[in-house]
């Protein structure tokens, strides 16, 4: 049976590691699955949000399987990271729908995607802190981008475990939900997205991802042409705002 499975929900792709009996740890050939189902959902035109689990509620991902570290040999020079997908930016949103064990290379992984939705039962850390394993996924760019450099250091330094309401008042998580919701609600947030209008939608997201590391003058360059092509969408859609559609509030629809 496959370690990981690839399977569309309407706009949505759900890509699910199912690895239950080594809590989801990724071993060289899952890493491969991983990356040909990244590519599945890039060619594939009407997936339009990308949502990654794992099987069996216990654990998101607790990262590179350590007793088949053997299986990575292949991987390590890979450009696209060792876990698969780590050091690709993929084109269109992604969330991680954790539930259980976020761990090492797991919380890479979920650091990878743009929103975070986790139960109330999950768990995120480095412990590989402990065992002189370093990040090689992307942890040490991303998690401070994420959440600042401060809290950013205290969880790469320590290798401390943190709790749910801890990763969701540092912005580690996007947003709790009860046992067993994570993928649902995930699932509820691509379909919103992928109702959106796409072309200003992902020109916004390619300008706030492009712009890190850009000076405030270079991102608003960034911003203005980004936002060019959109200019028609944009006009269309102002027309509908001024005739009374999608006024339900703030937050609705999502």
């Amino acid at each position: 049976m496959d370690t990981v499975t690839y399977e569309r929900h309407g706009a949505a792709a759900l890509l699910t590691i199912d690895r239950q009996e080594r809590r989801n740890a990724i071993d060289g050939p899952t890493a491969e699955l991983i990356a040909d189902g990244y590519d599945r959902f890039v060619a594939d035109d009407d997936a339009r949000v990308l949502v990654i689990t794992g099987a069996g509620g216990v654990a998101f991902c607790a990262g590179a399987d350590l007793k088949a570290i053997e299986s990575f040999a292949p991987r390590m020079d890979d450009p696209r990271g060792p876990l698969g997908i780590s050091r690709v930016i993929s084109p269109k949103p992604t969330i991680a729908a954790i539930s259980g064990w976020c761990l090492a290379g797991g919380l890479e992984l979920a650091l990878w995607c743009d929103l975070r939705i986790a139960t109330e039962n999950s768990a995120l850390g480095f412990p590989e802190r402990r065992w002189g394993v370093p990040l090689v996924d992307g942890g040490t760019q991303r998690m401070p981008r994420i959440i600042g450099l401060g809290r950013a250091l205290d969880l790469i330094l320590t290798g401390r475990i943190i709790d749910v309401d801890e990763a969701l008042a540092m912005g580690l998580v996007t947003e709790v939900v009860p046992a067993g919701r994570h993928v649902d609600r995930a699932l509820e947030i691509a379909e919103a997205l992928a109702r959106f209008p796409q072309d200003t939608m992902l020109a916004d997201r390619r300008a706030a991802i492009e712009g890190i590391g850009l000076t405030f003058e270079e991102g608003l360059a960034l911003e203005a042409q980004s936002s060019a092509p959109t200019q028609q969408t944009a006009l269309a859609g102002a027309a509908r705002f001024s005739g009374g559609e999608g006024r339900g509030g703030a937050g609705s629809g999502v």
